[in-house]
C-alpha cells in the first residue's frame, strides 16, 4: 500500500483569525503587527490585499505603511490564536487519528488507507479545505505525498487554497525545476551561498559534487543535498499531551551590548545547559532558534533548520552564526536567547539515505561520534560537580 500524507497549511493565519471576528477588515489591506499606536514592531501576518503591495511577514510596520499608507494594523492576539489552532487540529483529527502538528498553523496527517472512507487523495483534501473554510471561516493550502518533506514543499506551491501533489516520481518534473530557496531548510544567506556557485535550482543542488559542497557547508550541504532528491522516511508522529516542545535559555544583559563578540562566552554558557538538558532528555533537536531584544523593547527571532543534533558544538556554532548575521550594530541589545526544538527521533532534515556510504558522510559522522563522547564525558562531570565544574577553552578568560 502506498504511503499517503498530506501537510495543511493554514494560509496568513494570524490575520485570518482576526478577520473571522473583524469582518470589518475582509477585502482591506491588513495586518497583524507589533504595536500599532508607537508604530513600532514586525508584521506577523499580512493578508492577501496588503500582500499586492508589497508588504511581507517580518517587515517592520513604518516600512510597511510606506509601501500600503492605508493599511489596517491590528494588535496580536496569541491566546486567541491559539485557541483557534486547537479548533483546526479538531477538524483534522476527524480525516486521521495520527495527526502531526508542526507549528501553530500547520500539521502532517497520515491518510495512508483512507481512500475507501473518503475517496480520492484530492477529493478528501478538497473536503477538508471545505471544512476548515465553512466551519472556521479560515483558508488552508494543502500538500500531497507519500512523506513529510515533499507534502511540506507542495503545500507551498499554490497559495492561498491550493492543493498539489508531488510523488517521488515527479520529482524532476515538479521539484527540481524550483528555486533552490524554495526547498525546506533553505534560508536566504545558505540561498546566497549556494547561487554564487552556480546552485539556482533544486536540480542543481541535487546534482552537485557532494565533497565540494561539504567544503563549503559542511554536513548541512550534504543534508541539502539529500532533501533535493526528496527522500524522506521519517514517520508522522502525534505529539502526546504535556510533551516537551522546547529547551532554551534567555539572558537579560547587565548591561546593554552593541558588539557581539562582547556575548559570545555568554551565549555559550547558556547554549551549554541548553545541549546539557537536551541530552538528559534525549532530545535531539532539528530547528535552532536565537531572540534578541532591543533597549528600545523590539524583539526579534530567526531559526534554522539542522540535522537532528543535541550536541553543544552544533547548537553554539548554528545559534552564534544565526545571531551575528541577524546582529544590529547600531542597536543596543538587552536581552539575548537560545531555544532548540523539532525533536523527533526522525527529522526531515536527518532521514535521507543517498549519500550514506559515501566518504564524506562517513567523515562527518565519526566526528559528530567523537563530539558526542566528548559532550556526555562532561555530563557526567557536571552531574556530580555542577554544571559549572568543566569549561571549554573558549570560556577561561585570558588574564
Amino acid at each position: 500500500m502506498q504511503r499517503v500524507v498530506f501537510l495543511v497549511d493554514m494560509n496568513a493565519f494570524f490575520i485570518s483569525c482576526e478577520m473571522t471576528r473583524n469582518p470589518e477588515i475582509i477585502g482591506k489591506p491588513a495586518a497583524v503587527a507589533g504595536n500599532p499606536k508607537n508604530r513600532t514592531g514586525i508584521v506577523l501576518a499580512a493578508n492577501y490585499e496588503a500582500r499586492k503591495y508589497g508588504v511581507k511577514t517580518t517587515m517592520v510596520i513604518h516600512q510597511a505603511l510606506k509601501l500600503c499608507p492605508g493599511m489596517m494594523i491590528i494588535p496580536p492576539d496569541h491566546h486567541f490564536y491559539e485557541a483557534k489552532s486547537q479548533d483546526v487540529m479538531k477538524v483534522l483529527s476527524n480525516y486521521s487519528p495520527v495527526v502531526e502538528q508542526n507549528s501553530i498553523d500547520e500539521a502532517w496527517l497520515d491518510m495512508t488507507g483512507t481512500e475507501s472512507l473518503f475517496g480520492t487523495h484530492l477529493e478528501v483534501a478538497q473536503r477538508i479545505m471545505d471544512n476548515i473554510n465553512d466551519e472556521l471561516g479560515l483558508w488552508c493550502s494543502i500538500g500531497i505525498s507519500e512523506n513529510k518533506l515533499l507534502a511540506k514543499i507542495a503545500s507551498e506551491i499554490k497559495k492561498p487554497m491550493g492543493i498539489t501533489e508531488l510523488w517521488i516520481k515527479d520529482i524532476k518534473t515538479k521539484l527540481w525545476p524550483l528555486k533552490v530557496t524554495d526547498l525546506y531548510g533553505i534560508g536566504k544567506q545558505t540561498g546566497v551561498k549556494l547561487n554564487n556557485i552556480g546552485i539556482l535550482t533544486i536540480g542543481d543542488l541535487s546534482n552537485y559534487n557532494p565533497k565540494a559542497l561539504n567544503q563549503m557547508l559542511g554536513k548541512q550541504g550534504i543534508g541539502l543535498q539529500r532533501l533535493a532528491n526528496g527522500i524522506d522516511d521519517s514517520p508522522v508522529i502525534p505529539h502526546a499531551s504535556g510533551e516537551m516542545k522546547s529547551i532554551g535559555r534567555s539572558n537579560t544583559l547587565s548591561e546593554d551590548a552593541v558588539n557581539i563578540e562582547d556575548l559570545r562566552n555568554v551565549f555559550l554558557e547558556m547554549c551549554e545547559e541548553v545541549g546539557y538538558d537536551a541530552r538528559k532528555n534525549n532530545k535531539k533537536a532539528r530547528t535552532i532558534q536565537v531572540a534578541i531584544k532591543y533597549s528600545d523593547f523590539q524583539n526579534i527571532t530567526r531559526q534554522i533548520c539542522v540535522e537532528p543534533t543535541y550536541l553543544t558544538k552544533d547548537i553554539y556554532e548554528k545559534g552564534f552564526a544565526l545571531l551575528k548575521k541577524n546582529w544590529n550594530s547600531s542597536k543596543p541589545v538587552r536581552l539575548i536567547g537560545i531555544s532548540i526544538t523539532g525533536f523527533e527521533q526522525d527529522s526531515l532534515c536527518a532521514q535521507l539515505s543517498l549519500f550514506d556510504q559515501s566518504d564524506v558522510f562517513n567523515e562527518v559522522h565519526n566526528l559528530s561520534q567523537k563530539e558526542e563522547k566528548l559532550e556526555k564525558a562532561m555530563d557526567s562531570i557536571r552531574r556530580k560537580h555542577g554544571i559549572t565544574s568543566v569549561s571549554r577553552a573558549i570560556q577561561i578568560k585570558k588574564p
